[in-house]
């Protein structure tokens, strides 16, 4: 180790020497510059007040706003109470049944619109949807499931036959539980009387 001491403070005269050799040095590559952060956003103006009666009570505090999300189309729920308890019990038997699990989306949307044409052409009530089971949220997969599960309400809701479906239930254990779906048609109207 020549040149190199270790341990070593240095005396005034030294410090005072090197204070003097170090003022006058300037760094080769100089430092970035530190980005000044961007100021706020000024906040929006408040909401002029309309011109006639002074508002009444407390004046709640202005909220960003949220971006509103499309809501998305459901199925009439035309039930009364006896209905939904009899289906929560598993009392009530499907007139027909539909199995959609294993399908393609497409596939699938093509035959549950077919089924929902024969149900009501034979003039059935309840029609039992297997879809399939969705997924556990902590279930790591590296594909997709559940997602005929997930489309099935938008295309009961855009289906040319959304006018006769009166609601949409989750099956009981007996006929799939969570694997399935009730699909209750409304009674064609009668003409004529």
């Amino acid at each position: 180790m020549q040149g190199a001491v270790v341990g070593r403070r240095l005396s005034e005269g030294e410090a005072a020497l090197w204070a003097r050799v170090t003022a006058g040095l300037r760094p080769l590559h100089a430092a970035p510059a530190k980005p000044k952060p961007l100021p706020p956003p000024p906040a929006p103006p408040p909401p002029e007040p309309k011109p006639g009666k002074p508002p009444r009570g407390r004046i709640p505090p202005l909220r960003a706003a949220v971006p509103a999300q499309a809501p998305s189309p459901q199925v009439s729920n035309l039930l009364d109470g006896s209905w939904d308890r009899r289906l929560s019990r598993g009392l009530v038997a499907p007139d027909s049944s539909f199995d959609l699990h294993g399908h393609s989306l497409a596939s699938a949307h093509a035959m549950l619109d077919r089924a929902l044409e024969r149900s009501i052409g034979r003039g059935d009530r309840v029609l039992l949807l297997v879809t399939g089971r969705a997924p556990r949220p902590d279930a790591e997969r590296p594909f997709a499931r559940g997602a005929i599960r997930a489309a099935v309400p938008d295309w009961l809701a855009a289906s040319r036959h959304a006018d006769r479906i009166a609601a949409v239930r989750g099956a009981h254990p007996r006929h799939g539980g969570a694997g399935a779906l009730y699909v209750i048609l409304r009674r064609p109207t009668v003409r004529g009387r």
